[in-house]
This record gives structure tokens, C-alpha cells and sequence, in this order.
């Protein structure tokens, strides 16, 4: 099928083409010759035949041929130059007039006529060599090519109401993903309720209980392009009741936007102890995300007016906490203002802010270094969600190695054979995907019943490691009282959610030289380091630290904080 043909990628640039083409013309009108011969078509012609080799032509037929083309072409955004005549404009051309028709009579069809046949011989080639030149970078993003876009996921986290699902809808609208008419529905919406300055959060806050509330509950996905990459907003709850929702929207991300809002107070609240700002920066880091963009929103506030003592006050302030956490503040934490509200310093640069230097934030996003991932690994799929429609389908990011149609899969623990029946990377079919790319599958050979959260897709060729007792090295963080042996709480590995018991306590390790005590400790307190013994209610798939990161780390909560952070580092076989 030939590639002008399908739809293009994105309607803005076909926008340019029109108004690029729309200049041309007023420069050609210009030069028109109005005192020219009258053009008289030369009756004993030689036919024209399309073809690349064909040169020579009679020159009144060359620009015969160019006026028609002309009159035909020129408001037809996906016009291709007379020169390249391939075989194939014949078969074009009715679908061409079938566009133009309608558009032709605005600028005045009645012109053309008068047209001599010196002028278009002059113009013809530049205007299509123009058109050429625009329309090039347009076919290549058909859909084979849309995937080697690398795939990163951002995750939004923050306290509440720190603006995240704000600062997601406004991306969406700047970079053309939600479009005008729905955000002014919105607006209208929220008018209606009293909250007119939630309306850019609805893009991802979909269901009518998070628009009422004003709180995200359940992690938000949209996607945005950019000239390089392709991205997964990942919208994680601020509020502490949904934490667990957002160590499973972690558990997905590459890279993670810390959402603090610089208004008078509401930092202060976010910060301290007991808010969402410290907890969600620590959880970030140990699901895995290396790299952190702090974004300092609400700038534009009557309270804060982009003042840079505010923003240097709340870098100051985050930076010992950050660095505390794990994230180096030189290498892997970039600080920028910006408003969520406004759309200032998210796209383009502000101009109220002239004290900011660096690139706005998608700019950044996209400047950002590809991330080294390995397509050939095994095949690990650790499931976030599932439902059925015509079968069942299941959610999640492919951690490592590849999928493609009809593959025969096994769903671990169970040890189920599945077998893939389509694929959507981001709401787009595809035939296969790389790692890093949120997924949707239908499966055939497994019933939506059988799977939960936090179940791996594996090749059969190399299973993931499933089972209930592992050892593994765990940082106290925050506990009022001693922990000893048979203390239970839950565990958050990878995207599984389980049950588990501190079964005992091997030993203790120093924080600054990393030895292990010799003698077993009978508890560990607050801020200790210990290797532990733990087992889980029921079993569970993972793998050590060392072989793969990704489900070899974790997170123990209890009574709604985050006790303790760890790494697993040896699976204990099951004794029966």
C-alpha cells in the first residue's frame, strides 16, 4: 500500500504543509503573468505515459501536464511531486479531486484558468519540490516504524494535591493527546461542581469517584510522543490511604517526576513527617527508579509569584532528604518550576521565570540518555492487572526479553501454558514488543479467575524462581518499637502483593563498613540493617537482587507506613 495513502501520525504537521503551501502560492500569484499568450493544447500530442525514465517530453506537453497537475494538486496535503510519476497517480488522482474539490473554490478556483503556461513551468517544480520537502519525515512514522521509539514509563508522585494529574492532563493537551474540545467539556463540567481548576486532571482521572473527591485512587495511563521517545504517564494516588496503588504504579517506571507544590504551607504539610513527599521519593527509589526530575509546581501561585527564594527554599530542603533515600542530587535528580495550571515552563519556556535556564520539561524528557535495555533476556511479565473482554487480558511492562503473536508463554506460580493472541503496546496493536513497553495481552488457555496481581509471564525455556521462604537484608526505616522474630507484616515485591512473616534474624550488618555481626540478634530496631529470614502466606514469584533487580527488591508495610526497605539475596528451598 503506498504510504501516502494511510493516515498520517500526527495532524499538525499536515497543518504546516497546507500553511507552508498557502505561502507559495501567494509568492506564485505575484509573479503571475497575467498578459500571457493563451494557453492552446497541441491536439497531435504524444500520450503521457508515467514513468521515472521518461525525460523527454514535448515541452508543451511538460507543462500541460504541469498546469493539470497543478490545478489538481495543490491543496492536496499529500501531493506528491509530477517529476516522480509513478504508475500509481493514476490510480490516485480521483481519490485526490475527491479531497480537493471542497477547498479549491475558497481561494478562488477561477483563477487557474487564466494561467499561462510560462509561469507554472517556472513555479511547478519549486512549489512540489517544496511540498516534497515537507512531506518527507511524514512517511516514515507509519505504523511498522512507530515502535523503535524507546519506550520510557514516567511515574507522578507527590503528595496529595500536589498537582500531579494536573501537570499529566496538561502534557497530554500540549502535546496533542487530549484534544481541545474535550478539555473546554471538562471545564465546563468542573465549572458545574465548583472546581474549575480540576478539569485538566480529568484526562486521567476517569472515574466519578476520583473527579468528585478530587483524588487520584487508582494509578491514571496516557501516553505522549515526543520527537524521540514514546511515553506512559503513570498518574500514582498522592493520598496515603492508596499507597500500595502507587508502589505497583513504581514498580512500572523508568523514571519517576516528584511532584512538590510551592505554595505557602502545602510543601511544608508534604514534607514533614507523616506526608506523601518523603514516602513517595523513598518507595520510587526502591522500586527501582534511577533517575528523579523534581518538579516545583504551583509557581504561579498570588503566594509565591515564581519567586526563586521559594524554589531555592524547597530545594534546600529536599536535597539532604533525597540524597538520604539513595538518589545522587548531581547525577540523578533534575529540579525545574513549572505550573501544571498554566502549561508555563512544561513545553515552552517562561517568560516570568527568567531566573530558570535549563529546558523546559518535555524538552528534558526527550534530551534525556536511552535507556540500555536487552531484548534477548527471558521473558519476565509481572502482572498488574487483568479483566476479561473476548477472553482474557492482562496489564503490565515487559521487564525483559521479548513477546511476540501466538507465543506459547507460561503464567508462573501456577505453571499455566498460555498462548498470546494479540498484543497492544499502548492501546496500539503491534506483532511484538521489546522491554520497557506497557502491554496489554489477550491470553488463550487461562481463565481471568486463575490470575492474580503480581503473577510472572515466562518462556518456558527459562521460568522465574517461585516460592515462600527467602533471605534477604532489610533497612529498618520506620518503627516505633523493637521488631523480632514473627513480626508480620506485607510485602510489596514487583507487583505482587503478599502476606509475609519474619520468621528470624540471621544477623546484624554495619552501616558504614558492611560487616555481619557474628552472633544472631534477638531484635532489630529503627534504622538498623539485618539479614532476615522471611516467609510469605502463600507463594510467590521472585528472584534474588543479584540476578535480576527488578523482582529481587521490596518494601515492608505496616498499619499504613513503610517500615522497611530490602533485597533479596538467596531463595531457601521449600522443606516438605
Amino acid at each position: 500500500m503506498d504510504p501516502r495513502d494511510t493516515a498520517p501520525d500526527s495532524w499538525e504537521q499536515e497543518d504546516d504543509v497546507e500553511a507552508t503551501i498557502d505561502g507559495q502560492l501567494e509568492s506564485a500569484f505575484t509573479t503571475l503573468n497575467v498578459n500571457a499568450k493563451p494557453f492552446v493544447p497541441n491536439v497531435n500530442a504524444a500520450e503521457f505515459v508515467p514513468a521515472f525514465g521518461l525525460k523527454a517530453h514535448p515541452a508543451n506537453v511538460d507543462s500541460a501536464v504541469a498546469v493539470e497537475k497543478m490545478s489538481t494538486m495543490e491543496m492536496s496535503e499529500s501531493a506528491a511531486p509530477v517529476e516522480n510519476g509513478d504508475a500509481e497517480m493514476t490510480a490516485e488522482e480521483p481519490w485526490d479531486q475527491k479531497e480537493v474539490e471542497p477547498s479549491e473554490e475558497e481561494p478562488g478556483g477561477g483563477v487557474c484558468v487564466d494561467r499561462g503556461p510560462e509561469v507554472p513551468d517556472e513555479t511547478a517544480p519549486e512549489m512540489m519540490e517544496e511540498e516534497e520537502e515537507v512531506l518527507v519525515p511524514k512517511v516514515p512514522p507509519t505504523q511498522p516504524d512507530a515502535p523503535k521509539k524507546e519506550h520510557i514509563n514516567v511515574v507522578f508522585i507527590g503528595h496529595v494535591d500536589a498537582g500531579k494529574s494536573t501537570i499529566g492532563g496538561q502534557i497530554m493537551y500540549l502535546t496533542g493527546m487530549v484534544d481541545k474540545r474535550t478539555l473546554e467539556k471538562y471545564e465546563r463540567e468542573a465549572k458545574e461542581k465548583n472546581r474549575e481548576t480540576w478539569y485538566l486532571s480529568w484526562a486521567l482521572d476517569t472515574n466519578q469517584e476520583e473527579r468528585d473527591k478530587g483524588k487520584t485512587v487508582e494509578v491514571g495511563r496516557a501516553y505522549f510522543e515526543t520527537d524521540k521517545k514514546h511515553f506512559t504517564i503513570l498518574d500514582a494516588p498522592g493520598h496515603k490511604s492508596f499507597v500500595p496503588n502507587m508502589i505497583g504504579g513504581a514498580s512500572q517506571a523508568d523514571l519517576a517526576v516528584l511532584v512538590i507544590s510551592a505554595r505557602k504551607g502545602e510543601f511544608e504539610t508534604g514534607f514533614e513527617k507523616g506526608g506523601q513527599t518523603r514516602e513517595h521519593a523513598m518507595l520510587a527509589k526502591t522500586a527501582g527508579v534511577k533517575h528523579l526530575i523534581v518538579l516545583v509546581n504551583k509557581m504561579d501561585d498570588p503566594t509565591v509569584n515564581w519567586s526563586l527564594e521559594r524554589y531555592e527554599e524547597c530545594k534546600e530542603k529536599l536535597v539532604p532528604f533525597l540524597k538520604k533515600v539513595g538518589f545522587n542530587p548531581k547525577k540523578d535528580v533534575h529540579f525545574m518550576p513549572c505550573s501544571g495550571l498554566t502549561g508555563a515552563n512544561l513545553k515552552e519556556p517562561a517568560n516570568m521565570c527568567s531566573w530558570y535556564t535549563g529546558l523546559p520539561f518535555i524538552p528534558h524528557l526527550d534530551s534525556l540518555p536511552n535507556f540500555n535495555r536487552s531484548s534477548d533476556g527471558p521473558v519476565r511479565l509481572p502482572i498488574v492487572d487483568k479483566y476479561k473482554d473476548m477472553g482474557t487480558v492482562i496489564l503490565g511492562k515487559l521487564e525483559s526479553g521479548s513477546i511476540s503473536k501466538a507465543q506459547q508463554l507460561v503464567m508462573m506460580p501456577n505453571r499455566h501454558v498460555v498462548e498470546v493472541l494479540s498484543l497492544l503496546s499502548d492501546d496500539v496493536e503491534t506483532d511484538d514488543a521489546e522491554p520497557g513497553e506497557n502491554l496489554k495481552l489477550r491470553l488463550k488457555g487461562i481463565e481471568e479467575e486463575e490470575i492474580l496481581p503480581g503473577f510472572i509471564l515466562c518462556n518456558a525455556e527459562n521460568l522465574c524462581h517461585s516460592g515462600r521462604t527467602f533471605d534477604a537484608q532489610i533497612v529498618i526505616i520506620e518503627h516505633k518499637s523493637i521488631i523480632c522474630p514473627g513480626y508480620n507484616a506485607v510485602l510489596h515485591i514487583h507487583t505482587c502483593i503478599e502476606e509475609v512473616q519474619i520468621t528470624a534474624l540471621i544477623c546484624l550488618v554495619d552501616k558504614k563498613t558492611g560487616e555481619k555481626s557474628k552472633t544472631r540478634p534477638r531484635f532489630v530496631k529503627q534504622d538498623q540493617v539485618c539479614i532476615a529470614r522471611l516467609r510469605t502466606a502463600g507463594t510467590i514469584c521472585l528472584e534474588t537482587f543479584k540476578d535480576f533487580p527488578q523482582m529481587g527488591r521490596f518494601t515492608l508495610r505496616d498499619e499504613g507506613k513503610t517500615i522497611a526497605i530490602g533485597k533479596v539475596l538467596k531463595l531457601v528451598a521449600e522443606r516438605d
